[in-house]
């Protein structure tokens, strides 16, 4: 029976590459386990990124064919993608090795260390990075599980989404898509959102009480309608509403470029990234770490030094006059606030969006077709191609062009390019001298590749 970390030594993960188990096994792996792992796109002779750093953090990197699960193994981890048909599964079976969810596993870890829960539909990758640079920064040495790769420890040659630190704080996020959330009992719960997204809101709902319920002190975004009725104190809650009070309150929002400015409680912050939405990203941050101790003003000197993380508003640089920026929105929220994000700094954007799923995109297809209309400016676009389909039996009765189509009846500049590897070709000519081409989407490995390609050839 495996119920806490210390009941095994050598846990070996099913889809190690996935960004959720890669930051858990680097983690295991910084404790001192001895972890090992296998992943579908680890193929013999081909070159793969994630393999060779995990490798270099001596985690070794098997094909998902069995051979790497040895009666060595004491723990095998698998994510909700990993089906119970999958052969190694079936092997692990057949050797009564013990068989946990991710999310099980995380909730260990979570009650070996003073954990700080980060949840909402939208933002929790951005904020945890910002809450460890100001930790970090603080001295206080945290450790951090990830959703995305921070970009300082991606310089480092790390894939970033992991750390472990000597001091007592640990930054994790916690995910309501599959319900997870409810497993964990932190410190401190901090609740950023909740917009439709994966689930209804009654369902979302139900969720995050659960989710304050096991928290010891529960932190909640009072400017957001629903985060707001589950408020445990409004003097350790946050609010960017001038006309909604809380204990922490940001105000005077500027955005120079891809620098942020504004103050909170009369302490003037400076970020380098973009959106009002960043600025309640570093706002939760800011509220998190002072109930903890780190004072102001060495909140705001640990904000100056975030560099961001990957795919969220990463911005590759200028070419001919055009911006081009990469981002992970996925959900109608997220894709209106990239949107806004990017309109401060020229007079056009052009935004492409690879919608995930087909019954998601189906689920969500009025908010999308609603976010999306009402964040574009006149002279702005939206660019769709065809939803991105990760295998499986789904039913394809719904297509990117019917959510564009909507689009153009709500008077919008709207175009299908069903192959995105026409896109760039076709929209050149929509280039002006000064805009903005904000690509969009995730859960497709190959959206990285396909940033790069454009921006290579722009």
């Amino acid at each position: 029976m495996i119920s806490s970390i210390k009941d095994f030594k050598t846990p070996f993960f099913i889809g190690i590459a996935g960004v959720g188990m890669s930051a858990i096994a680097q983690y295991l792996n910084g404790i001192g386990k001895n972890v090992s792992g296998s992943d579908r796109f680890f193929i013999p002779g081909e070159y793969n990124e994630i393999k060779e750093k995990l490798e270099a953090e001596s985690i070794q990197c098997f094909p998902q064919n069995g051979e790497g699960i040895t009666d060595q193994i004491d723990l095998i981890v698998v994510s909700t993608a990993i089906e119970d048909t999958v052969m190694e599964v079936q092997k692990a079976k057949q050797m009564n090795i013990p068989i946990i969810k991710r999310s099980e596993l995380l909730a260990m870890i979570a009650l070996s260390k003073k954990t700080i829960a980060v949840g909402g539909t939208s933002g929790k990758s951005t904020t945890s990075a910002m809450l460890y640079d100001i930790l970090e920064y603080a001295g206080l040495d945290p450790s951090i599980i990830s959703g995305a790769g921070l970009v300082n420890l991606i310089n480092k040659g790390k894939i970033g989404n992991a750390k472990v630190g000597k001091g007592e704080w640990l930054v994790i996020e916690a995910d309501e898509s599959d319900g997870s959330i409810v497993q964990y009992k932190p410190e401190i719960g901090l609740l950023l959102n909740i917009d439709k997204d994966h689930q209804e809101i009654d369902e979302l709902m139900r969720i995050f009480k659960v989710f304050k319920s096991h928290s010891k002190t529960f932190v909640i975004n009072q400017s957001h309608s629903l985060t707001n009725e589950l408020s445990q104190n409004i003097q350790q809650d946050f609010s960017i509403d001038e006309k909604i009070s809380a204990g922490y309150m940001a105000k005077n929002f500027k955005q120079v470029g891809f620098t942020i400015h504004f103050i909170v409680n009369n302490i003037d912050f400076s970020v380098n990234t973009a959106g009002k939405h960043n600025m309640e990203n570093a706002l939760a941050a800011i509220t998190v770490a002072n109930s903890i101790g780190v004072d102001m003003k060495t909140c705001a000197a640990g904000l100056k030094n975030y560099e961001g993380i990957y795919r969220r508003f990463q911005v590759y640089g200028n070419k001919n006059g055009v911006w081009m920026i990469d981002d992970y929105a996925h959900n109608p929220v997220k894709c209106a606030a990239a949107i806004k994000a990017a309109q401060p700094v020229t007079s056009k954007v052009i935004a492409w969006f690879q919608p995930h799923g087909y019954k998601p995109t189906k689920f969500l297809r009025n908010e999308f077709v609603d976010e999306i209309a009402n964040s574009l400016r006149p002279d702005d676009e939206i660019w769709m191609s065809e939803i991105f389909y990760a295998g499986g039996t789904a039913i394809k009765d719904i297509s990117a062009k019917d959510l564009i189509n909507d689009l153009k009846t709500k008077g919008k500049n709207a175009f299908f390019i069903e192959d995105r590897n026409n896109f760039l070709d076709t929209v050149r000519s929509h280039f002006t001298e000064n805009c903005v081409l904000l690509l969009m989407g995730a859960r497709d490995p190959s959206l990285e590749q396909f940033a790069k390609d454009c921006w290579d050839k722009l």
